[in-house]
């Protein structure tokens, strides 16, 4: 009986998710606002399907704990420090100014200081989520203000660890104790740094080399959640030792293999999280304090909008484009479920007032998009873009370029790339050749290029090209069709052997077939006929003509590939071809 209940409701989380969430992103309203509302319709408060939300949000904060490890992941050192500025200035000051004020209002209406601090750090924070996602359908993540804005998410993001270490520090009965080791907790963190540095990399290292594709993503999963447990029996949150272990991975070549591994878990147990908080929310406090709720929540739009209005125009933004941006990180963040759930299970706060924090939070979200639209419309012919600073680096490099396979042929045509500062992201399989090639600087990581998720985490949106330089033919075909399939923009230039994978290449899909051999063919045969007294100019006339012919002949043998007695006819028709054009040539 318990595995049908079990069954059951996991059958409709997955209907409720799929029902929702595509509708919500349709509305534009978001998945995250999707979970909840299916949340609320199966919590007590709606049909009542589900009889233990607390038990289901306690399993489903696993998908907090992968999210801060891809957050981690992907803070590349370099890419924080080119931002370091603005990261400093607007980050900080947007969060103690936010954090401070609202922790003040709250404190003169409750007179308790630790849940106005708590609450005054939650609705500071912003969704990244939300934010991210308005940001990129608008257009403005290239622009100075979409940088700025995400210089002011990424240092949220940073700060989502110390608050919900302060937290745990302001609990006063927590499963540990009631206070946390600060010299016990250090410790643990050193050794966390310690085992993760020697040791994570070699256990992926030893893994991708003998294991299977599953023993990988099992590999992944272990080294996530045996960071988080390391730290939480140390008396620390999970999401502290998922987040450094995201970090200690940061610029391992295993980046992209890892964020693919771990995305379908972490999206599938962050909606599960949502839906949970969805249904905790309570719905009758809802209706008993709507007009409350609602003051409050736009009031906190009103606030954030204005504080991160000023920063952004202070860093020389124009206003409209500030207060549009404002906007978009004005609602309350998905964190501050986070810190009410850790906080009311900790006695900083009472439940009923992290009720009423989820709530206004909920309400942000959903008055985001909408708010934002609204804007948009009334100032639609005002609106102007500001110019790129060219000197001024994008908060992340975007590649132009995606080698797949970065063997010889792959690495020539790397360095040729970063000769010319192009950007490019390279990704091969063989992890002992990655780290050696890394080592050179070259921008090389661990994947396997068949699957979709992984060319996405390298960044296949945003690239022109993408070059094909792996050995097997028959994995070349298999990731021409995807590309094709997914992104029929991009360019595909494609390496092969022989006229079978030339021909096998062009069917699949792929724009410019380069053969290898043929090509160092070409190069000696120009060689050899000035070594025998040919003029460099009259040798490489031959030897493009003979070239240009070939190519003609190889894509009209093409039809007939598997006609054996075809092909050996329009051989010698070509070779006789090719010896008339040469004739006449020297006469």
């Amino acid at each position: 009986m318990a595995d049908n209940n079990i069954l059951t409701t996991f059958l409709l989380f997955l209907i409720a998710a799929v029902i929702a969430v595509p509708l919500f992103r349709k509305i534009k309203l978001g998945a995250i606002l999707g979970y909840l509302v299916a949340g609320i319709l199966l919590g007590p408060f709606g049909v009542g399907s589900v009889a233990d939300p607390d038990a289901v949000l306690h399993f489903a904060e696993i998908g907090v704990v992968l999210l801060l490890f891809v957050i981690g992941l992907e803070l590349d050192p370099d890419k924080l420090w080119s931002m370091r500025r603005h990261i400093v200035f607007l980050g900080s000051f947007q969060l103690v100014i936010c954090a401070a004020i609202i922790a003040l209002v709250v404190w003169m209406v409750t007179q308790e200081q630790a849940s106005a601090i708590v609450i005054g750090l939650a609705l500071a924070l912003s969704s990244t989520a939300f934010a991210i996602q308005l940001m990129a359908e608008r257009g403005v993540m290239a622009r100075q203000q979409g940088r700025r804005g995400f210089a002011i998410l990424l240092f949220q993001d940073l700060a989502v660890i110390p608050i919900l270490f302060v937290v745990g520090a302001l609990s006063v009965n927590t499963e540990h104790g009631e206070s946390v080791s600060i010299i016990w907790s250090v410790a643990a963190v050193i050794a966390l740094l310690i085992i993760g540095k020697f040791l994570a990399i070699p256990v992926l290292a030893l893994v991708s080399r003998y294991g299977s594709r599953e023993t990988m993503t099992a590999a992944s999963l272990l080294i996530v959640v045996g960071a988080a447990y390391f730290l939480n029996v140390a008396g620390l949150s999970m999401g502290m030792g998922a987040f450094i272990a995201g970090i200690l991975l940061a610029n391992s070549s295993f980046k992209h293999q890892l964020e693919s591994d771990i995305e379908p878990f972490k999206g599938m147990t962050l909606g599960l999280f949502f839906i949970a908080i969805g249904m905790t929310l309570d719905l009758q406090l809802l209706w008993q304090k709507l007009w409350l709720v609602l003051v409050f929540a736009v009031s906190l739009m009103i606030f954030k909008s204005i504080v991160i209005a000023s920063l952004l125009r202070m860093a020389n933004i124009e206003w409209r484009n500030g207060i549009s941006v404002a906007l978009m990180l004005s609602q309350g963040g998905e964190f501050a479920f986070v810190i009410m759930a850790q906080a009311s299970s900790g006695g900083v706060i009472a439940t009923q007032t992290a009720d009423m924090v989820n709530l206004v939070v909920g309400l942000s979200m959903a008055f985001t998009a909408p708010l934002v639209g609204f804007f948009e419309w009334m100032y639609r012919p005002r609106v102007t873009s500001v110019t790129l600073n060219d000197e001024e680096p994008s908060f992340e490099s975007t590649p132009e370029v995606l080698i797949l396979g970065f063997g010889r042929f792959g690495q020539t045509t790397g360095r040729i790339l970063a000769a010319d500062r192009i950007p490019f992201i390279a990704i091969d399989k063989d992890a002992e050749h990655i780290e050696f090639v890394r080592r050179f600087g070259n921008k090389v990581f661990f994947g396997d290029a068949e699957r979709l998720d992984v060319l996405q985490a390298a960044g296949i949106e945003q690239v022109k090209v993408v070059l094909l330089a792996i050995d097997n033919t028959a994995q070349m075909e298999s990731i021409v069709r995807l590309i094709r399939q997914h992104y029929p923009q991009v360019r595909i230039i494609a390496r092969a052997r022989n006229r079978s994978a030339y021909w096998s290449l062009k069917a699949a899909g792929a724009d410019e077939v380069i053969r290898e051999v043929f090509e160092a063919s070409l190069k000696a045969a120009s060689q050899a006929l000035m070594s025998i007294g040919f003029s460099s100019g009259e040798s490489m006339r031959r030897v493009d003509a003979f070239a240009h012919h070939d190519t003609q002949v190889l894509n009209d043998t093409y039809a007939h590939r598997d006609d054996i007695d075809r092909l050996i006819e329009i051989g010698r028709q070509g070779r006789a071809d090719l010896e008339r054009l040469f004739d006449a040539d020297r006469k």
